[in-house]
């Protein structure tokens, strides 16, 4: 019941900001979109770049999309509504609160991609998005959900979730196979950037995009990033608990 309670809570949050939400998933990437797609005509290994770019946008999509859901609403209620030490006396397992959390933010992820696949849809490009594009996409929403719930729980002030945006999640936005490919990279930087769940999400979703499977190794590394981060979660909401 607890998860079903923090979806719920989700699901009355999203319904309220609907048209803010949706905008607010649409405006950056429709962007990229026309300055990098449209108005750089070039291609990236024998495809249109757009072809490159549309799968890169719709894991960033997702990956913006589940962090900024968790990251400021976390931060403000543990801060300022002290809805988190509610939790703490209430009668609802903690890990069912973590996971709703996490659940929650990775349908958020989920559902900016999935506007950018309907925007882009009239374009005809040929790609191809199925279920396990919408798989990935959720399990990158995952990644992200849990890392800004540690975030959240390491923010000092209201103003910190900003900051973690632009220090992690604007780099990777640019850095991780979204814009332009790791493989262009120098040695030894291409192999860290390579290893960020966003590199992976954007990766496997571009292979499914143009008919070829993914490497399964991605999956495993995006679970990877998944255990790392709840493991940490946890470990700080236990922690707060027993203070």
């Amino acid at each position: 019941m607890g998860i079903i309670t923090i979806l719920w809570e989700k699901w009355a949050e999203f319904k309220r900001d609907f048209y803010k939400i949706t905008i607010a998933a649409m405006i950056s990437p429709l962007m990229y979109l026309v300055i990098f797609g449209m108005g750089i005509q070039t291609t990236s290994h024998g495809e249109p770049y757009l072809n490159f770019l549309i799968p890169g946008i719709v894991a960033m999509s997702s990956m913006t999309g589940s962090f900024s859901a968790v990251a400021q609403n976390m931060s403000v209620q543990r801060l300022y509504e002290k809805a988190l030490d509610q939790v703490m006396v209430s009668p609802t397992p903690l890990w069912q609160f973590i996971l709703g959390q996490i659940i929650g933010g990775s349908l958020r992820g989920l559902y900016a991609g999935t506007i950018i696949l309907l925007l882009t849809m009239p374009i005809h490009t040929g790609l191809i998005f199925n279920g396990w594009s919408f798989l990935i996409m959720f399990l990158n929403g995952t990644v992200f959900s849990t890392m800004a719930l540690v975030l959240s729980f390491l923010a000092k002030s209201y103003t910190d979730a900003p900051r973690f945006t632009s220090y992690i999640i604007t780099p990777m936005s640019f850095l991780c196979n979204t814009f332009f490919s790791t493989d262009q990279m120098p040695g030894g930087f291409r192999q860290v950037v390579s290893a960020l769940p966003l590199s992976q999400a954007s990766d496997m979703i571009r292979s499914i995009s143009t008919g070829v499977a993914p490497d399964i190794s991605g999956y495993f590394i995006l679970l990877a990033y998944l255990v790392v981060f709840s493991a940490i979660a946890v470990v700080f909401i236990y922690k707060k608990k027993n203070l």
